[in-house]
């Protein structure tokens, strides 16, 4: 399945979540799109388990392969399960560009990555999946500090996470950390997305 390009504010209400963690989607119509919207059925255990991970899959703007193949990774690796799986979401590169506050949203983070804008550890990197290590260092490029969605991104920034530090001034900032599972969305429920892979085998 490819990733989906349509409206966020659309697939948040379809969710009854705000995949943009903002909480605007569903300010106004905190109800699902389309004529029956407001009526929905009571969802059975797989549906809760399928929403749950369809929320976080959109959330972080990764495609199905990605996303199995990431949750997959951190059921191989030592600890809890479902915080492994966050911890390897919130170290992609794009994620990390974002919550530096180098842009407004996940999605517009990838393509500043993707365009080439991003420096990993001094060294242009255009993969947004590309894994980020605790020390290592995010920094717009150069010849991009000029561009206008950087400046304003930086400017808006309310809060940056603990695990995180950023110089706006040199817009660069630092993965000092793994976050703690406090610091990330209180609303998704990991252990439904383990029931759901693992009702798949």
């Amino acid at each position: 399945m490819a990733r989906y390009t349509g409206p966020q504010w659309k697939k948040s209400r379809r969710l009854g979540f705000s995949t943009l963690e903002t909480g605007k989607e569903l300010s106004k119509r905190p109800y699902a799109p389309g004529q029956h919207g407001q009526k929905r059925k009571k969802p059975t255990e797989y549906g809760l388990q399928l929403a749950e991970k369809q929320k976080v899959r959109h959330m972080y703007g990764v495609n199905e392969k990605q996303f199995r193949n990431t949750f997959f990774r951190a059921s191989k690796m030592d600890g809890i399960t479902g915080y492994n799986f966050f911890c390897l979401l919130e170290t992609r590169l794009d994620n990390v560009v974002y919550r530096l506050g180098f842009a407004t949203t996940r999605r517009q983070a990838r393509q500043l990555v993707n365009h080439g804008h991003i420096l990993l550890n001094g060294v242009k990197t255009d993969i947004a999946s590309c894994q980020v290590k605790v020390g290592d260092v995010v920094a717009v490029k150069e010849k991009s500090k000029s561009l206008e969605i950087i400046k304003t991104s930086l400017a808006s920034q309310n809060h940056v996470p603990g695990f995180v530090e950023v110089d706006a001034d040199k817009m660069e900032g630092k993965f000092i950390r793994l976050p703690e599972r406090s610091e990330l969305n209180q609303e998704i429920n990991e252990s439904l997305i383990v029931e759901y892979y693992n009702r798949l085998g």
